[in-house]
């Protein structure tokens, strides 16, 4: 009694079970402050070591210049793959150092399992603690920029649930296999099963922890991919839990709910293996746009690419403005669809990224959209379409073979370009230009008043 008054006890306080030897300290109480304290010791080093993995996980896998939510939630769900790793490995090693302890526990009154169903959840909780703070951080880097889409809730659950079942495996190992290497081999294992995953290439990859490729803008991920991942990493953690509470308590009723887990487990893993080809769907979204003095519409995520972009193809669509191949409109287009030039509109191509260059080369794109390919690929015109696209793009003239004509077509003004454009628009457009094609040409001469539109680049007029 004495003792347990020391150890903090009640006065006058008695060993509990049948095995308390006479005399013995109150070890019930004992035990509990030896356990609070082997816990604290591992929680305080799994919260912010899982925090600093997740977040140097997720960030590396945003794109700072398109924050498209499906990829938020992506980088989140693919940070599991590391992050689980080291949560699993920390759970084996907690369960290790609670192994000492287990004598303590069964001098009590309560259940073998009751012990280690407080450790997982304490040692759950501390997971999704760090799950959160790094949710919580890349959740603010998306809003702190122009974002689109929605975000997926189920996707962090699923990734929560697939961090969960980490430390189940990893305690419940440290429980079965008390050796100081099962936390390295509860690494190397889940490790393993992590690499296995390649993104995009079967349905293996869908399974938790996945690895998604990253999602195109104009695509997203289909909610019931989410859907059945929760259900996977639910049904198999209360599996693993049931299991070993009927291992340790012999308590043979828990055969129905883990045959019930097992079930929603494999009911989980033939519907991500039916989704594999159906992922990801096309999702239309209203694209941002600029109206002055031409029309550009981007995808919401890309919107501070506008600027750039109007000053780019302004100048071309100013050119050819006149001409079978004027535009009023560029409009981005989803990867999959070719680029064109048709009915005034401008289809391009832009990087998701918006790497240095990209309005310059979504120019060129409608460069290249205005010529015939099998005409162009067929005849050679001498690099004659060569000269007229540096022109039309504000890039240095190349040097071509005939130097005579090149020299002629630097000599004319802006306005005798564009009307000789007019004119031979059709031969550039099937790259069949010729020396006897730029002969001198004095400005309005050839202008074409059935394709001409005043004011349509007057750059005085007031934005819209």
């Amino acid at each position: 009694r004495r003792a347990g008054a020391a150890a903090g006890g009640p006065r006058g306080g008695r060993c509990r079970g049948s095995r308390c030897p006479p005399g013995a300290p109150p070890v019930s109480d004992l035990g509990r402050v030896l356990r609070l304290d082997a816990r604290r010791t591992a929680l305080l080093v799994a919260v912010p070591v899982l925090t600093a993995v997740g977040t140097a996980a997720a960030l590396p896998g945003l794109c700072l210049s398109a924050a498209y939510w499906d990829n938020t939630v992506v980088a989140l769900v693919n940070a599991v793959r590391f992050l689980g790793p080291v949560a699993a490995a920390l759970a084996a090693w907690a369960a290790v150092r609670e192994r000492p302890l287990d004598y303590l526990r069964d001098l009590t009154a309560r259940s073998p399992a009751t012990g280690a169903l407080l450790d997982l959840l304490l040692l759950s909780s501390a997971a999704l603690v760090s799950y959160t703070a790094v949710t919580a951080l890349v959740v603010a880097v998306t809003l702190a920029q122009a974002e689109a889409g929605h975000p997926h809730p189920l996707g962090v659950i699923a990734g929560a649930g697939a961090l969960v079942l980490h430390v189940v495996v990893g305690y419940l190992t440290g429980r079965v296999v008390p050796h100081r290497a099962t936390a390295a081999l509860a690494f190397g294992a889940t490790a393993m099963w992590a690499a296995l995953r390649i993104p995009g290439v079967s349905w293996w990859s869908l399974l938790p922890p996945a690895a998604f490729p990253r999602i195109d803008l104009f695509t997203t991920l289909r909610p019931r991919v989410f859907a059945d991942q929760a259900a996977w990493t639910a049904g198999l953690t209360a599996a693993l839990i049931l299991g070993y509470v009927l291992w340790a308590t012999r308590r043979f009723l828990l055969v129905l709910p883990l045959a019930a887990a097992l079930a929603a487990t494999g009911a989980a893993t033939l519907g991500l293996q039916g989704s594999d080809p159906a992922a990801v769907r096309a999702a239309p979204a209203p694209q941002a746009c600029r109206h002055w003095p031409v029309t550009v519409c981007v995808h919401p995520a890309l919107r501070d690419a506008l600027p750039r972009l109007m000053a780019a193809v302004v100048p071309l669509a100013a050119r050819l403005n006149g001409t079978p191949g004027e535009f009023t409109q560029v409009r981005q287009r989803p990867g999959w669809a070719p680029v064109s030039v048709a009915d005034g509109v401008a289809f391009v191509h832009l990087d998701e990224d918006l790497s240095p260059g990209y309005a310059a080369r979504a120019a060129r794109q409608i460069s290249r959209a205005l010529k015939d390919p099998r005409a162009c690929a067929a005849g050679s015109s001498a690099g004659y379409p060569a000269l007229v696209d540096a022109w039309l793009l504000d890039d240095e003239p190349p040097s071509i073979a005939d130097a005579r004509a090149a020299r002629r077509f630097a000599s004319w003004t802006e306005r005798g370009r564009r009307a000789w454009l007019r004119r031979h628009f059709t031969r550039y457009r099937t790259c069949s230009l010729g020396p006897a094609d730029f002969r001198p040409v004095r400005a309005g001469k050839h202008r074409s008043t059935k394709h001409a539109r005043r004011g349509t680049f007057d750059r005085t007029a007031p934005p819209t």
